[in-house]
């Protein structure tokens, strides 16, 4: 419920001074909400700038959301759940709906850049709050180069189909699946570095001109593909029954990454207070709703076991349709646009997200400098774009790619927890907007993010095992000694 005339939580109390002691409360420090919110748009050198409404948040979200998920991650789930899928979109999005209302609670309260890291440094302690921001940069980070990688695929099919000419396979698959080096993913992400360091303003008018192609291409899907709808093909709606809807809702829950991104825009947003959590909110349900019709659509116009190891489902849908070509070659525009927009949204996200972390002193300084004539974190543009590039071009993702999802269920999980907390430990504090039947509806987000994690293959745990274990080695030999907290209590 939103609060008419919520005050800023800038004014709910003195801050608490650094705690000194052993090694658990070290761990444990807070960083106070009063401070947090103080320290808001500050950086090395300049500020950030407040130049986002609500419609820019919403597309940010949108634009991070929509994206490969629905174009090529509805071909993996499909054989999971069969027609179900759309059920299985469903619990993906319920799942995705309780975090949310957690996000839209704190986005509204502690309106800064670090999304959950920043929400766990005040609720959870210093630790857990490192622990979530690791987390990030592997959703963020990971994903960029994830996404990036298929974006070559559209591009080829996009170029056959209008001027005859693709790139070839050595320079436009990923390594390991007949390719070299992925030159397009490397191009796509320098593209929105070039857009992010002209600054916050002109990436969220880039950013909203292509979220609207990819909302009418999906639409244009639909209308084209409603003609090949077969009641039939409902049928056997459920043939792996729960277990096959709940493990391609675990894989398509990728499809919901990036609807917590205008979190991260937390510091560039005009009114952060009211237009965050509207913005969280109002993606999420346009998102949820057109996955699925998609699916819907989909799953009636082609039977579902003829979806196994396609990549490019909702092209082959409207060729065989239509038996026309332009039907796919439009979607392929599509989902070049739309890949595009991911990776400008989620790279935006990882860098702000690093920029809080760096102002607190977890990651090295060059993170926090800020442009003054732009107003954009240039270093940290470039240090993620370039990492991001290589590493979508260069390095066999596998399934590095599939620890995105388990990374943000855990990410996702925390906040609900730090709704909690946060109510118990400030209960007064003013908030724009407030969870429904909390502590309920959080704890139920809670256990249904572990409950999404437990769906995933054993692979993702022990990637996901490795890369905490070198985040904790980074935290221990860094991040602890160079805090902010550390360096204030001596």
């Amino acid at each position: 419920m939103l609060e008419h005339g919520a005050a800023p939580p800038a004014g709910g109390g003195n801050p608490r001074p650094p705690v000194t002691g052993g090694l658990g409360t070290r761990l444990m420090r807070r960083k106070p909400v009063e401070r947090l919110v103080a320290e808001s748009g500050r950086g090395e050198g300049g500020s950030l700038r407040r130049s986002m409404g609500v419609w820019q948040l919403t597309m940010i979200s949108i634009g991070a959301t929509l994206g490969t998920g629905i174009f090529v991650v509805l071909g993996e789930a499909v054989p999971k759940a069969g027609p179900a899928v759309i059920l299985s979109f469903v619990l993906a999005g319920i799942t995705a709906l309780f975090s949310a209302l957690s996000y839209a609670e704190l986005a509204g309260t502690i309106p800064v850049s670090g999304s959950s890291y920043s929400y766990a440094y005040a609720t959870l302690g210093e630790l857990i709050a490192w622990i979530c921001g690791w987390c990030l940069i592997l959703e963020y980070g990971v994903s960029v180069a994830a996404v990036a990688v298929g974006w070559g695929q559209y591009l080829n099919e996009l170029l056959a189909g209008t001027v005859g000419f693709t790139i070839p396979e050595a320079l436009s698959a990923p390594p390991g699946n007949g390719g070299v080096f992925n030159l397009p993913a490397l191009l796509v992400v320098m593209l929105a570095m070039v857009f992010l360091l002209g600054g916050a303003k002109e990436s969220a008018r880039a950013n909203t001109i292509m979220v609207t192609v990819k909302i009418i291409a999906l639409l244009l899907f639909c209308g084209v593909a409603l003609q090949g709808v077969r009641s039939g093909n409902y049928a056997d709606f459920m043939p792996m029954g729960i277990a096959g809807v709940s493990a391609a809702g675990a894989t398509l829950f990728f499809s919901y990454i990036g609807f917590d991104a205008a979190s991260t825009a937390g510091e560039e947003a005009k009114n952060p207070q009211r237009d965050l959590p509207r913005a969280i909110m109002l993606s999420l349900v346009l998102v949820t709703l057109l996955y699925c019709l998609v699916a819907a659509v989909a799953v009636g116009a082609l039977p579902w076991h003829r979806f196994a190891g396609s990549e490019a489902a909702l092209a082959g849908i409207l060729k065989t349709v239509t038996g026309q070509n332009v039907w796919a070659v439009l979607l392929a525009f599509g989902a070049v646009v739309a890949i595009a927009s991911v990776v400008l949204t989620v790279l935006y996200g990882q860098t702000r997200i690093l920029f809080a972390m760096s102002r607190d002193g977890l990651v090295p300084k060059v993170f926090s400098r800020v442009h003054p004539r732009t107003g954009a974190p240039r270093a940290n543009t470039v240090i993620v774009s370039l990492f991001c590039g290589v590493l979508a071009a260069a390095v066999p993702l596998g399934q590095l790619a599939d620890a995105t999802s388990i990374g943000t269920l855990f990410a996702f999980a925390l906040v609900n927890v730090a709704v909690i907390v946060l109510r118990r430990t400030r209960p007064d504090m003013p908030r724009a907007f407030r969870t429904p039947l909390a502590p309920l509806f959080p704890a139920i987000g809670f256990l249904l993010c572990i409950y999404m994690m437990g769906n995933l293959g054993p692979v993702t745990w022990v990637v996901f095992g490795v890369w905490m274990a070198v985040g904790l080695v980074v935290y221990f030999g860094y991040g602890m000694r160079r805090s902010r907290l550390t360096t204030a209590e001596k």
